[in-house]
């Protein structure tokens, strides 16, 4: 077992285009690190240097202690599982778990008691005479995975290796996969485009756009405090809502005793178009770098998890409220989707604007008086299409972004475009 280490490094093609530009990256010991990001961004590219497949331009990447920048790919003592299963039809699932092990001359009892041993831990042993053909998507999967095992290599490294299979038997996988690298301990690489694979398999999760680290960190810490609009609008699913507001101080009045009231007992306020959000004094004080943008634009994210149907969601006060219009309710069991639009402007990034196209949408709206939210809600909630919902909103979990350079808005000392937590 082995950390791999990324010193600086570059992937730079003949014609000028970078494909990764410096990555620093410290993946430890035994640890699963997953590499997400829309496509193009580099993620798959990263992998490959690391597997020797991809030449290294600048940096040095290491392997444990040793710089393996031209140190041959089966050298590295590394094993790669792909997107394609890349199985032999021709030989039954023991010899394609075998195969590289005859090929490093492994001896005949060895190679037959590590295959035995990979195929118990992947619930093949019955499966060992059949061929490819005769497996299911899952099945096939699992003797790829097998074939990794049994080198008992430094590193696994994964390229989307989930992307071929339907829905409920990638859930499936994810577990396994999460389960079986846990038991190994084998440090672990695994490349996805799928946000929700990084966030439910990785110990830390590294976001990549354009070839460049975003932020890398816990799941959690992702979700809960993005580095930059980029990585907010990413992570989540369904996305988090991004629109222009403007910060503004309420200074309250006066309640007739001479103290000053302020509603909800905050003095800061969010103005959506001709609405308004007012903010908890606890999240108003979890970022003091808010006290620098009172009058100005800024980036306002809402998860769709913290909008609810207000007539569901209890007695949320007329500050913590938003009026939509219904335009698409989707029902599934366990809650019900909601698209809506307010009266505000959808935000107008070049981040947002790339996120937008990630996700298929050709453009944004940028009417200047309607933006769409998704809010997912309560199945208790009986609105249709076209109706007028007030939207609760869970202003604690709100998120705010600097509209020019896109980082979150956090601490009073402003943080270095491209910041890197860990």
């Amino acid at each position: 077992m082995a950390e791999v280490r990324f010193d600086r490094v570059s992937k730079i093609y003949p014609d000028g285009t970078r494909a990764v530009s410096s990555v620093e990256l410290e993946i430890g010991d035994q640890e699963f690190m997953v590499l997400v990001g829309p496509s193009g961004c580099g993620k798959t590219t990263a992998l490959r240097m690391v597997a020797g497949l991809e030449e290294i331009s600048e940096g040095e990447l290491l392997i444990g202690d040793r710089v393996v920048n031209d140190v041959p790919s089966r050298d590295r003592d590394i094993a790669m599982v792909f997107q394609s299963y890349a199985l032999y039809p021709h030989l039954s699932v023991y010899e394609n778990i075998a195969f590289g092990l005859r090929l490093k001359k492994v001896p005949k009892d060895e190679i037959d008691r590590r295959v035995r041993e990979a195929a118990h831990v992947l619930d093949l042993t019955e499966w060992l005479k059949r061929k490819p053909r005769n497996l299911s998507g899952g099945q096939r999967q699992r003797v790829a995975m097998g074939r990794a095992i049994v080198r008992e290599p430094q590193a696994f490294l994964m390229d989307e290796p989930l992307s071929n299979l339907d829905a409920k038997l990638r859930v499936q996988m994810r577990a396994e996969i999460a389960r079986l690298q846990d038991s190994l301990g084998v440090t672990t690489i695994y490349v996805t485009h799928d946000q929700v694979e990084a966030m439910t398999m990785g110990d830390r999760v590294a976001v990549m756009r354009r070839g460049e680290l975003q932020q890398v960190a816990t799941p959690q810490e992702l979700y809960d405090h993005p580095v930059n609009v980029f990585v907010g609008g990413f992570i989540g699913s369904p996305a988090m809502n991004l629109v222009e507001a403007r910060l503004e101080r309420d200074d309250g009045g006066d309640d007739g005793d001479g103290a000053r009231t302020r509603a909800g007992g905050s003095e800061y306020v969010v103005q959506l178009g001709e609405q308004r959000l007012t903010l908890p004094e606890e999240l108003v004080a979890a970022r003091p770098a808010l006290a620098q943008w009172v009058g100005r634009q800024l980036v306002l994210g809402i998860r769709p998890e913290a909008l609810e149907d207000a007539s569901v969601g209890g007695d949320a006060p007329a500050e913590r409220r938003l009026r939509a219009q219904v335009t698409l309710r989707e029902a599934l069991g366990s809650e019900v989707d909601v698209h809506a639009t307010i009266a505000a402007r959808a935000a107008q990034t070049d981040e947002v604007r790339e996120l937008a196209e990630d996700k298929g949408l050709e453009s944004l709206d940028a009417r200047a008086d309607q933006a769409t939210v998704v809010g997912r809600l309560s199945p208790k909630s009986r609105v249709a299409e076209g109706d007028a919902v007030e939207l609760a909103v869970d202003t604690s979990g709100l998120h705010f972004f600097d509209p020019d350079t896109g980082l979150g808005i956090y601490d009073a000392v402003p943080q270095t475009e491209g910041a890197i937590t860990s």
